[in-house]
């Protein structure tokens, strides 16, 4: 969707896009609320604002829509498809997958959700060596991570948005 498109489209039908960027309605209400903007620099810097501000509450509601890191997301929901895209590189091997399914247990065990991490261009051993550090953090610390990658998840996700002809799924 190009950014005329962007800046002019109904908010019934651009929401929804939004929404599978990241599934938090003040953060696709914020963006929407923006419009027109100049370029799409000045729509992925509204949106980074809007999503440096997430409630926890915000994160848990949007961690819903995210599968463990190295499960095959199943349908065809957008969501579901940039999922597979995003983790494409992840868990090519038996091994790498048996070790991702032993930190995803142990960091659900630890923080009381899924391990959620930025997975785009990262190889198993990356992902795997950060989720063994991120099992380290404390409760608070490990929050703000999670948040920080729902944001940069949501910010390349918005980009896809505005350099492809996306359509909803």
């Amino acid at each position: 969707m190009d950014l005329d498109h962007f800046n002019t489209a109904p908010t019934d039908q651009l929401r929804p896009a939004l929404l599978a960027c990241c599934d938090v309605p003040r953060w696709a209400d914020a963006v929407l609320a923006g419009r027109p903007y100049a370029d799409g620099a000045a729509v992925v810097h509204a949106a980074d604002q809007a999503a440096r501000g997430f409630t926890s509450d915000e994160v848990e509601r949007a961690l819903a829509a995210h599968p463990r890191i190295g499960e095959r997301a199943q349908g065809a929901s957008t969501e579901a498809t940039w999922s597979r895209q995003e983790q494409s590189g992840v868990a090519t091997s038996p091994e790498d997958q048996r070790e991702l399914v032993d930190g995803n247990r142990a960091y659900e065990e630890r923080f009381g959700r899924v391990f959620l991490i930025c997975a785009t261009g990262l190889s198993a051993g990356e992902v795997l060596e950060s989720l063994r550090e991120r099992l380290a953090n404390d409760p608070e610390t490990e929050a703000a991570v999670v948040a920080d990658e729902l944001r940069r998840i949501a910010l390349l996700r918005l980009e896809r948005v505005l350099t492809t002809d996306w359509v909803p799924a």
